[in-house]
C-alpha cells in the first residue's frame, strides 16, 4: 500500500487538506465530531501527522525561501518575592535555551504563569493560537501543578527536578553524583570531618540527594569522622554555631555564604583551620569557594529533548518520564586551600 498522505487522506474523507490538517494539530476551527472522525481516520490508515511540515511550508511561503525558524515556548512559574539567586538561576537557563533554539533554527517566545503571570487556561489558549508545542518548563519553588494544559498538544521538558503534575520528563544537575566526586576531593586534599547544613525545603525538593551522597560517603572514605548533618526548616546562626561547636568540622557544606562569618565567630580561620563549599555558585560572588550548577547547560540540553520530541511526533505526558542530569563543577575559592601538586615519580 503506498504511503498515505494528507491529500489522499483529505480525499477518502471527502474533506480539505485544510480540515484535516486543522483537525490533526487540534485546531479550535473544526468540530469535535469532525476532529474524532479524521484522527480515526489517520490511524486506520497509519498517516503520521508531522505537526512542522506545515508551519514549514507556511513560514516558507511568506520568507519566499528564507531559512524556517520554528517556535518553543520558555514557561516560568513565578512566585512572589523570588530570591535574587532563583532570579539569577532562571535567566541562566533561559540564556541556555536561547542560544541552543537559535542554533537548531528555533524561535524562543517567554511566558510567565502563577500569582504574578498568566493563568494556565489563558496561556493555553495563547499557545493553541501560535501554534506552538515544544515547551521547556524553568525551575520553580516547590512542587508545580501544571496538569490543566491540554497535554495532548504539547510536548515538554522541565529543568529541574521535578514535576508530578503531570509527570514530565525532566533535565537536572546530578546533585548525587557531584556530592560524591566533592566529597572525595575534599577528602584527598586531608578534610576528614566535611559538615553539612541545609534547609529541610531544599532537601526535600532534591529528593535528598545531596544528604544522601553526603551519608553514604561518611560511610565508605576511610578515616572520616562522621558528623551528623544540620538540617532545619530556617537555617540561622545560633542554631549553627551550637553544630559547629559541638561537632566541629573541618569543612562545612552549605548554601548559604553568611556561614563563613559564622564561622569565624566560633574561631575558625579560613583556610588555615577550616574550609567552606557554597553548594551553588550563583549564592556568592567570589568570596569562597562553590559549586557551578550547569544552568545554561541545562537549558540547552532541554531544548535539544524538546525539539528532537516534536520532529518525531511524541506529544502528551510521556508514559515512561525520563531523567537527565549533568555533572557540577567545583570552583576554587580563598576558603578552599588549593590542591596540592602530585608528588613527582622517577
Amino acid at each position: 500500500m503506498p504511503t498515505p498522505t494528507l491529500r489522499t487522506l483529505a480525499r477518502s474523507l471527502g474533506l480539505s487538506r485544510t480540515t484535516v490538517s486543522d483537525a490533526l494539530r487540534g485546531s479550535p476551527r473544526v468540530n469535535a465530531e469532525t476532529m474524532k472522525r479524521v484522527r480515526e481516520a489517520a490511524d486506520a490508515a497509519g498517516y503520521k501527522h508531522n505537526p512542522l511540515t506545515g508551519a514549514v511550508m507556511s513560514q516558507l511561503r511568506r520568507s519566499r525561501g528564507q531559512q524556517f525558524r520554528g517556535v518553543i515556548a520558555a514557561i516560568e512559574l513565578v512566585q512572589p518575592d523570588r530570591p535574587p539567586q532563583s532570579m539569577r538561576y532562571s535567566q541562566a537557563v533561559k540564556e541556555g535555551i536561547n542560544e541552543r533554539a537559535g542554533e537548531l533554527g528555533f524561535k524562543v517566545e517567554n511566558f510567565e504563569i502563577g500569582p504574578e503571570g498568566l493563568r494556565l487556561n489563558r496561556l493555553d489558549s495563547i499557545l493553541n493560537a501560535r501554534g506552538i508545542q515544544g515547551l521547556v518548563l524553568l525551575p520553580a519553588a516547590g512542587f508545580p501543578d501544571i496538569s490543566e494544559l491540554s497535554w495532548h498538544r504539547y510536548t515538554a521538558v522541565y529543568t529541574d527536578y521535578l514535576i508530578d503534575h503531570p509527570p514530565l520528563h525532566c533535565v537536572c544537575a546530578d546533585h548525587y553524583r557531584s556530592m560524591v566526586s566533592l566529597l572525595q576531593d575534599l577528602h584527598a586534599r586531608g578534610y576528614r570531618r566535611p559538615g553539612l547544613f541545609m534547609e529541610i525545603s531544599l532537601d526535600e525538593r532534591l529528593q535528598f540527594r545531596w544528604e544522601g551522597a553526603f551519608l553514604a560517603m561518611q560511610k565508605y572514605l576511610s578515616d572520616i569522622t562522621e558528623v551528623p548533618p544540620l538540617r532545619l526548616t530556617a537555617v540561622t546562626q545560633p542554631h549553627f554555631a551550637r553544630w559547629f561547636r559541638k561537632y566541629k568540622p573541618d569543612v562545612v557544606l552549605g548554601h548559604f555564604p553568611e556561614a563563613i562569618g559564622w564561622m569565624q565567630e566560633c574561631g575558625a580561620r579560613l583556610p588555615e583551620t577550616n574550609a567552606f563549599v557554597c553548594l551553588n555558585s550563583l549564592r556568592t560572588d567570589g568570596e569562597c569557594a562553590a559549586l557551578e550548577l550547569p544552568a545554561a547547560q541545562l537549558g540547552a540540553r532541554a531544548t535539544e529533548l524538546v525539539i528532537g520530541q516534536l520532529l518525531h511526533n511524541e506529544f502528551g505526558v510521556p508514559e515512561e518520564p525520563s531523567l537527565t542530569t549533568l555533572m557540577v563543577r567545583l570552583i576554587e575559592g580563598p576558603t578552599l586551600p588549593a590542591r596540592k601538586p602530585a608528588a613527582k615519580t622517577r
